[in-house]
């Protein structure tokens, strides 16, 4: 089987995205202004939920499936911080049931100083 480009996955997670994505989402372009977001971003070989650029920063939405996978997610996590991009992750229901403090929480990675490859 021919290995998928990541911008065609991240075009197919686009539009197939959970409710949790769309919640947030949202959420971000309405409240994180004058942050810009991508959704869906290609960073080398990975395609995160979300990426601020400008600051480095993916947010990934985690459902119930990385509860059993924490050490792929770290190497995942490992792989972006070599790309400079520190990573912050939620679960659905936190998107879903506290979209408030997932917010506090990402403004506050928004404002602390980007890490450097």
């Amino acid at each position: 089987m021919p290995m998928r480009r990541p911008t065609t996955t991240a075009r197919r997670l686009r539009r197939d995205a959970t409710d949790a994505e769309q919640r947030l989402w949202n959420a971000l372009r309405a409240r994180c202004r004058p942050w810009k977001f991508r959704r869906q971003h290609p960073i080398g070989q990975r395609v995160v939920d979300f990426a601020c650029p400008a600051r480095k920063l993916a947010i990934e939405i985690d459902g119930g499936q990385h509860a059993a996978n924490r050490v792929a997610d770290a190497a995942r996590s490992a792989e972006l911080d070599g790309h400079g991009y520190r990573v912050i992750r939620f679960w659905n229901n936190e998107v879903m049931g506290n979209i408030d403090g997932v917010l506090q929480v990402v403004l506050g990675a928004l404002e602390a100083a980007p890490t450097s490859p």
